[in-house]
């Protein structure tokens, strides 16, 4: 059963295309089918796994437009994950479909087609709360929020999960928040500390192990178009995001095992 995960934080500079490109690749290595989606005109995810943003013909844009299928988009990458690309075009969207009814569902629908494919869909969001957002919270089944560890970063989190809540109400009550992602952790500093153990208690949201520690690899993996699994996979981040893979997996295992344990409940 296809799990599709939003990773987003309206605050930018958290490492939310960087945990999207590793989390996919951890994936992939442990044999799993794998869609990343970019929702960034930026296209930040598209660079950074080998592919020229402003040598694309197709990308995402005109999918939510209806212009083209959503398989007809897809592209492969050296990472062993589908891509769904993103092009500085993505920012024309947004004004697009404020004018179209059922504008929040364009990507649910559009990926329809092409999400049994899959075992995975990651969805790297924009740095805000509109319209492609908002079709990232309704296609998806969980929110995974990447935090920087730090102050500013983590006054976003309460209005993002305002956002969230009225997700739920209106467009995706399945939607649930996965947790916290810390990310450019430093271990040494106390504020870090401080600033997970705050957003912990104040909006009571699970804080994922392990936290993703501050590196330079993390910064030369895009120049080379691969994700850190590939550029530097010994090293401490590397590790740390298969480890989030593996954590993904066995909880998708459980929680199959329970629904297999429900049915068989109910059919005796």
């Amino acid at each position: 059963m296809t799990r599709i995960i939003a990773v987003a934080n309206q605050k930018g500079g958290v490492a939310k295309t960087t945990t999207v490109a590793s989390l996919g690749a951890a994936l992939a290595e442990l044999g799993e089918r794998v869609l990343l989606v970019d929702l960034d005109p930026q296209a930040c995810l598209t660079f950074s796994l080998g592919l020229d943003p402003e040598s694309l013909e197709l990308s995402v844009h005109d999918v939510l437009l209806g212009r083209v299928t959503a398989g007809m988009v897809v592209q492969a990458t050296d990472e062993g994950v589908d891509l769904l690309p993103s092009t500085i075009d993505l920012a024309g969207s947004e004004a697009m479909l404020l004018t179209r009814t059922g504008r929040e569902y364009a990507l649910k629908l559009a990926l329809e087609e092409i999400v049994e494919e899959y075992d995975w869909v990651i969805l790297d969001c924009s740095p805000s709360l509109g319209v492609l957002t908002l079709n990232a919270l309704t296609a998806a089944d969980e929110i995974l929020i990447p935090l920087q560890c730090e102050t500013l970063s983590h006054r976003g989190v309460g209005q993002l999960l305002d956002t969230v809540h009225e997700v739920q109400r209106l467009t995706n009550r399945r939607l649930r928040v996965l947790g916290v992602l810390p990310t450019l952790f430093d271990r040494r500093t106390n504020h870090s500390r401080a600033v997970l153990a705050d957003v912990s208690q104040r909006y009571g949201l699970p804080v994922l192990d392990p936290p993703i520690a501050k590196s330079v690899r993390f910064a030369e993996a895009p120049a080379a178009g691969r994700s850190i699994l590939s550029t530097a996979g010994g090293s401490k981040g590397a590790r740390a995001y298969r480890e989030h893979a593996q954590a993904l997996l066995a909880a998708r295992g459980a929680r199959h095992g329970d629904r297999e344990l429900v049915g068989r409940k109910e059919t005796s």
